[in-house]
């Protein structure tokens, strides 16, 4: 490049640096929270986006594990009157009629959930009841940056 075509080149940069040190600081604050505006515009749209999305794919996999749940609940209730069926089984050499044969192999397979399930209450009853539902770290952590917040405030 030549010594013209330089002084070409940067006349138009010098030139357009002139204009921005003469612009004001009040002009220069303006454009900076338009630009800051903006930034936290296409943030916000951002996030707005990948919530959406991420939603969807949430909506998507709750409706297959609810397909799941009814599938496993049949099956499960197809099970129990399996079980049922066996433990009439049982009674097979007593005089009882058919009837009273399957009442009391239901009979007895409820009695065993029943049973199983007041376990797990019981149990996870006494699981509950020695768990803090406070979050303590949280709160610490928060009293914390009260503590701070008050410190430099006053002095």
């Amino acid at each position: 490049m030549n010594d013209t075509a330089a002084k070409r080149s940067s006349a138009p940069r010098s030139k357009a640096y002139s204009q921005d040190s003469n612009e004001g600081l009040p002009s220069l604050f303006g454009r900076l929270g338009d630009e800051l505006t903006t930034l936290v515009d296409l943030r916000l749209n951002l996030l707005k986006v990948e919530i959406r999305e991420d939603l969807d794919a949430y909506v998507r996999r709750a409706v297959t594990i609810a397909i799941g749940g009814i599938v496993v609940a049949v099956g499960f209730a197809l099970a129990n009157v399996a079980f049922s069926f066996f433990m009439s089984t049982l009674f097979a050499n007593t005089h009882l009629s058919q009837s009273a044969k399957y009442g009391l192999g239901f009979m007895v397979t409820g009695l065993v959930y029943l049973v199983a399930g007041g376990i797990i209450i019981v149990v996870t009853k006494r699981r509950l009841a020695s768990q803090q539902l406070l979050p303590e770290r949280s709160l610490a952590e928060f009293e914390n940056d009260k503590q701070l917040v008050k410190s430099v405030i006053q002095g």
